[in-house]
């Protein structure tokens, strides 16, 4: 029984394998040339292309003709902009200082006028003194020999000393006074900026903490701009 098991399987798988070979392959489906090359026409070559090649603009616009300098800083010294100065000419890279005033706040000054003569504004500061109120005599400027009363960064201050002057029987006057922070920049000069390159800026950031460069027109930065 078991030979005739044996053989049975024997020939199940005979006709197994001729039964395959019988069986005729499936052709693949093959899409039509014409829908494979349906996009071709959406490739171009650039030369060939009606789309024109947009490009980034520059970074900073400039004027014909005007020149822009690298600045370096800024520094609250004028000595440890010497040194950043100093470390670029001994790297031939033409350089200078430049100071810059920006706006910082306001304060207020409280004044008494100044009489007619100095002799009597010399009388009415004694007797200011004498009533243990601060006072100066003011020495130049338009306001030579009137009577400074006092400069205060807050206006309720200035305003609470106008009021004792006031109760007093002086008429004192407030001004407002621009007060300004003076920072020193180096200014690379414009044949040079080549010469400074990413990776020394790199390293001139590592060796002065808090250093920035801006690109800015050479003589576009006035004494009294500030330079964010």
């Amino acid at each position: 029984m078991r030979w005739m098991f044996l053989l049975l399987l024997v020939l199940n798988l005979f006709y197994y394998v001729w039964h395959q070979q019988q069986v005729p392959m499936r052709a693949k489906e093959v899409a039509p040339l014409a829908l494979a090359r349906g996009g071709e026409g959406d490739i171009r070559l650039l030369s060939e292309s009606e789309v024109s090649v947009l490009r980034k603009p520059p970074v900073a616009e400039v004027k014909a003709g005007e020149a822009v300098c690298l600045f370096l800083g800024s520094f609250e010294q004028r000595t440890a902009a010497a040194v950043l100065e100093q470390r670029l000419l001994s790297l031939d890279i033409r350089s200078g200082i430049q100071a810059v005033d920006a706006a910082a706040g306001v304060d207020y000054w409280v004044y008494l006028p100044p009489l007619a003569s100095r002799q009597a504004s010399l009388r009415q500061l004694k007797e200011l003194q004498a009533r243990k109120i601060d006072s100066y005599i003011i020495a130049e400027g338009e306001l030579a020999n009137g009577i400074s009363l006092g400069i205060f960064p807050r206006i309720d201050s200035a305003e609470s000393v106008l009021q004792r002057l006031r109760g007093a029987g002086y008429e004192p006057l407030l001004k407002e006074l621009s007060r300004a922070h003076r920072s020193y920049w180096v200014r690379i000069a414009p044949e040079s900026r080549r010469l400074a390159e990413e990776s020394l800026l790199e390293r001139l950031a590592f060796d002065f903490k808090g250093l920035k460069h801006q690109l800015m027109p050479c003589e576009g930065v006035a004494r009294s701009r500030k330079i964010d």
